[in-house]
């Protein structure tokens, strides 16, 4: 029996669930690690080599950390419903005429929720991840952070769990700066481990052409919305496009050249027409925030100051919060740049989580 109580650790193979697993092993906690297969590389499509966490090396890397240790470690297969919602969705959002964030809908629907389940099963008192962020317990509820590290801080992708899966999550790196941890890699002996690069794609679209993977999923999809119009915010028709779905708000190149720099300021799929403006086009002062998921609060309480990101790289912007009947509307004390309906926006307050929720519309968006 473990002094700390038994842990179900996701393993990727990479340098931070590994070292996340052996930090656990390390301070007493039973370990029993876990790597989710997700998506088969080859169904992609894609053209270049097999990267990131779904593949035979990275299941391998995971379990050799696990057996040389003393651990149990078990593969888990989740890529039917991993399909059927997050790829779903990520492909009707783009028809849409949204940008998807299916990471963020990974984390809640999909990772944590088969977790939770097996951690269960396997009477695992408690789930860990490497991700880069802080967990504490205040006022009952279980409230997320921004890591020690902000060039690796992940809270802004974990705004989607509920108190029931962060009661139970440890998060071993939250600490630690991200060189801490290779050096700490390159210590208990991983020292290929320590130099290894990290992947930023998303899972199912290795070659980070989202165009190519929608085109190769969606029967029929280019000749569906090829030859649409590329217009002004007057309607002016200024030249034609490849399809609505492959233009996301925001996007500079590929577009028409007009003697001055361009940018995609909407998207209308009724009509296939993305419209074009000047990047103060783009600006905006509010939006609306639907699918809200609280984090350190149970409510809003009326109206609310918080610093509001809506992308990860994003440093976020001093915003009023005010609830509506299903949602929240941000008002930001300044105007924001690129507000792109189905990105996730995070609300703030200091480091902590107050919560977060799906973009839905802002008025800069609205075609005249």
């Amino acid at each position: 029996m473990s002094r700390n109580g038994k842990v179900l650790v996701a393993m990727s193979g990479g340098i931070d669930s590994t070292v996340s697993a052996l930090m656990l092993h390390e301070q007493g906690y039973e370990v029993v690690g876990i790597t989710m297969k997700t998506w088969d590389y080859a169904s992609s499509g894609g053209g270049k080599k097999e990267t990131g966490c779904c593949n035979l090396d990275s299941f391998n890397d995971a379990r050799m950390a696990a057996v040389e240790h003393g651990f149990p470690h078990y593969i888990l297969d989740i890529r039917e419903e991993f399909g059927d919602f997050v790829i779903n969705n990520f492909v009707e959002e783009y028809i849409a005429g949204r940008t998807p964030n299916p990471c963020v809908l990974c984390n809640t629907h999909i990772k944590w929720a088969a977790l939770l389940k097996r951690a269960n099963a396997l009477g695992c008192d408690h789930i860990a991840t490497g991700h880069y962020v802080k967990i504490r317990e205040e006022n009952e509820r279980f409230v997320l952070s921004k890591a020690k590290d902000l060039t690796k801080d992940q809270s802004y992708v974990l705004w989607g769990l509920g108190q029931d899966c962060l009661s139970r999550s440890i998060y071993p790196l939250g600490d630690m700066l991200k060189t801490e941890v290779r050096q700490l890699a390159y210590d208990m002996g991983y020292k290929e481990l320590s130099k290894k690069a990290e992947s930023y794609e998303i899972c199912f679209v290795p070659d980070n052409d989202y165009r190519g993977f929608l085109k190769r999923n969606v029967d029929g999809l280019e000749d569906r919305v090829s030859g649409g119009d590329f217009v002004l915010a007057d309607g002016k028709k200024v030249g034609k496009h490849n399809g609505y779905p492959f233009y996301t708000i925001g996007q500079r190149k590929g577009l028409v050249a007009l003697g001055k720099p361009m940018f995609v300021t909407n998207i209308i799929p009724e009509t296939n027409t993305v419209v074009l403006g000047e990047l103060h086009e783009l600006e905006a002062n509010e939006m609306i925030v639907k699918g809200i998921n609280m984090i350190k609060y149970d409510a809003i309480p009326g109206t609310m100051q918080a610093v509001t990101k809506i992308r990860y790289k994003d440093p976020g912007s001093e915003s009023t919060l005010t609830p509506t009947d299903d949602g929240v509307k941000v008002v930001f004390d300044h105007s924001v740049n690129s507000i792109a309906p189905g990105q996730s926006a995070v609300f703030y307050e200091g480091d902590d989580v107050i919560g977060g929720g799906v973009i839905h519309k802002s008025p800069a968006l609205q075609f005249q």
